[in-house]
């Protein structure tokens, strides 16, 4: 079978305090958009998951993996990852094949969201891609009715800013919010977002706080979000922690127009809001 494996895009990011575990709070909207990695599973001798042009540690392999400590017991499986969502690019591409993975059981008698926390902090608003309003370290989510359409360029600028040394610059510069202001946030998004419109209706409260950390460790992350404005983006930010910058249009002729403007070879432009 061919598992479609949706990329996440954060749009907004609230950063909160450090908690003990090291992780942080935050208060973020997710959101699938149209750009998928695939998975082609197939019986086999053993399982294997392999994802050619990827290097390190693999979420899908330790979500199969997981799966069989806690007893699935369907035949050995090969697991062929074609990769579309670029990698370290904070749009959750690794959380993304590693739920898809998980959603093969959804029918065994397996805790599917304690696996998938086990994993990955984003791993578990993967379960059921879909427009969430997500805090805990990722890993508390609320759904939320789907929004109305709009679309998105994106500009990955080849990925590669690991989320550890985000959050560690962020940490450096001083950033982030109360558990008060994150809680008020939480609300003021809710209630923007719970009727199903398109973010571009509450754009004022789309921003990203590990943007200037991501510009600090990635200075063209700038020249991205300069470009995306300058070619008429209702809201431009990074997703998760960077270095892809997003703006938002009303829909994809609109995004396309923007991209041919902005006239640069990674731009990738998808819909937003509904899983594929």
């Amino acid at each position: 079978m061919l598992l479609q494996a949706p990329a996440k895009l954060n749009l907004c990011l609230y950063l909160g305090p450090r908690r003990a575990d090291g992780l942080h709070e935050i208060c973020s909207l997710f959101e699938p958009i149209g750009l998928v990695d695939l998975l082609d599973v197939s019986e086999a001798d053993r399982d294997e998951v392999l994802c050619p042009g990827v290097d390190g540690e693999n979420l899908a392999a330790r979500a199969l993996a997981a799966l069989r400590e806690r007893g699935w017991k369907v035949a050995p499986l090969r697991v062929e990852i074609s990769k579309r969502i670029p990698v370290a690019a904070g749009l959750g591409g690794g959380s993304a094949d590693a739920a898809a993975l998980l959603r093969l059981a959804a029918d065994a008698e397996i805790d599917l969201e304690e696996v998938a926390r086990g994993i990955g902090a984003d791993v578990t608003s993967q379960l059921d891609p879909a427009l969430a309003l997500v805090g805990g370290a990722g890993d508390r989510v609320e759904r939320l009715p789907e929004p109305a359409p709009h679309a998105l360029v994106l500009l990955p600028g080849g990925g590669g800013l690991p989320t550890a040394e985000v959050f560690a610059e962020a940490d450096r510069l001083g950033l982030g919010r109360s558990d008060a202001e994150l809680a008020a946030l939480g609300s003021r998004l809710r209630e923007a977002a719970g009727g199903g419109a398109s973010p571009l209706a509450y754009a004022e409260l789309l921003d990203n706080d590990l943007q200037p950390a991501a510009i600090s460790l990635r200075p063209d992350v700038a020249d991205a979000l300069a470009a995306l404005r300058d070619a008429g983006a209702a809201a431009s930010l990074i997703s998760g922690s960077g270095p892809t910058a997003f703006g938002l249009f009303d829909d994809l002729a609109d995004a396309r127009e923007a991209a041919g403007r902005i006239g640069r070879g990674d731009a990738i432009v998808c819909e937003g809001g509904a899983a594929p």
